[in-house]
């Protein structure tokens, strides 16, 4: 019966979902010169066909020079990289999907190469390091506010069901929160997590004003950052509070909720997650996300450690308390593209487990 909780319909706004399953977005680094790729398109589509509820894309760069750290990771702008997305979301209905991009920039995260002029709050890529760069001017926040305006209404006009914002795992949005990497003077900086989350709110601002009231927002975010795992943005229920509700009220309709392994609590004295506490300070819907579905969580994986299935009771009995709405899967949907059907259909034995070398293929 608990299984029941995973695969109730969720609605929300003109989002109707199937089922509390989705895709967690993954970088996958298939789509040469920043466009996708017809196997790119069958790989979502896969998904679609076996009943993932919704299907969030791998990050995609907004329409700054910067914006992407890898030459093989998908552009959201551009007429050739919009058309490839145009086949995607074609390919993911005709299977009977919902599909969201997730909207990206990395800011001065470290990656495969530089391909512009670096954008971060104050020209860090880690609390305590040198600055590299110079600080984002006033006129290229305006500009990277304007790009990923551009890019959620470009979602919404290639038929696309939601849009993402990734504002988490020490990327630049994430960088704004962060005050080892925001230490700015002036109005988007400052020594509290409510003043470093203008620059969030101020895209979220935009990108509601491109999309209109009825079309679903979604934003990813993590107290972790790939550049520090134990580092928080919100040490107490009050500082999350301070956080996500300017968030809510830019217009974000969808908190996704990353941690490493979703099971640990929050805070002291509350076994609610991350997921949990956004739902319960804001009553907004959230996704958790975070090792669902496999013994291993995802850093030590993608540095060669294998995860093998694991149960989901605990996780199916947060859902039937309605601590969160929507469960995201990664690693176990990206090595098995039937994992929701196996699981709906009691097929537990047939589970793959997850080997590092699923990263080098579309299956």
């Amino acid at each position: 019966m608990a299984l029941d909780a995973l695969f109730r319909p969720f609605e929300f706004k003109s989002l109707k979902l199937p089922n509390r399953v989705a895709m967690a977005p993954m970088t996958r680094s298939f789509s040469p010169g920043g466009v996708a790729t017809d196997e790119v398109a069958a790989y979502y589509r896969r998904r679609a066909e076996n009943q993932v509820g919704l299907i969030i894309t791998e990050g995609t760069g907004v329409a700054r020079p910067a914006s992407l750290n890898d030459p093989d990771i998908p552009r959201f702008h551009g007429e050739q990289e919009l058309a490839a997305w145009k086949k995607v979301v074609d390919e993911v209905h005709a299977a009977g999907g919902l599909i969201a991009p997730q909207l990206w920039h990395v800011g001065s995260a470290k990656g495969k190469a530089v391909l512009g002029k670096v954008d971060s709050p104050s020209g860090l890529s880690k609390a305590g390091g040198e600055p590299f760069a110079e600080p984002m001017s006033d006129e290229d926040v305006a500009d990277t506010i304007a790009a990923f305006a551009s890019a959620a209404a470009n979602a919404k006009t290639l038929g696309f069901d939601a849009i993402e914002l990734h504002g988490a795992h020490g990327y630049l949005i994430d960088q704004f929160f962060w005050d080892g990497t925001n230490v700015r003077g002036d109005h988007l900086g400052g020594p509290t997590i409510a003043e470093r989350s203008r620059f969030a709110a101020e895209i979220l601002k935009a990108v509601r004003a491109a999309v209109g009231p009825d079309y679903p927002v979604i934003i990813r975010l993590s107290q972790w950052k790939q550049q520090d795992y134990a580092v928080k943005n919100a040490e107490t229920p009050q500082a999350l509070e301070a956080w996500l509700q300017p968030l809510a009220d830019a217009g974000a309709d969808i908190f996704h909720c990353s941690q490493r392994r979703f099971w640990e609590p929050e805070f002291e004295g509350s076994d609610l997650n991350f997921a949990g506490w956004a739902k319960k300070l804001t009553g907004a819907p959230t996704i958790t996300v975070g090792s669902v579905g496999l013994s291993g969580e995802f850093i030590a994986a993608f540095g060669g450690e294998g995860s093998q299935p694991a149960a989901l009771d605990g996780l199916l009995a947060r859902l039937e308390r309605d601590e969160f709405d929507l469960v995201g899967v990664g690693r176990a949907l990206l090595q098995d593209p039937e994992w929701v059907v196996k699981v709906r259909e009691g097929r537990t034995g047939e589970l793959k487990s997850f080997e590092r070398s699923a990263l080098g293929v579309l299956y």
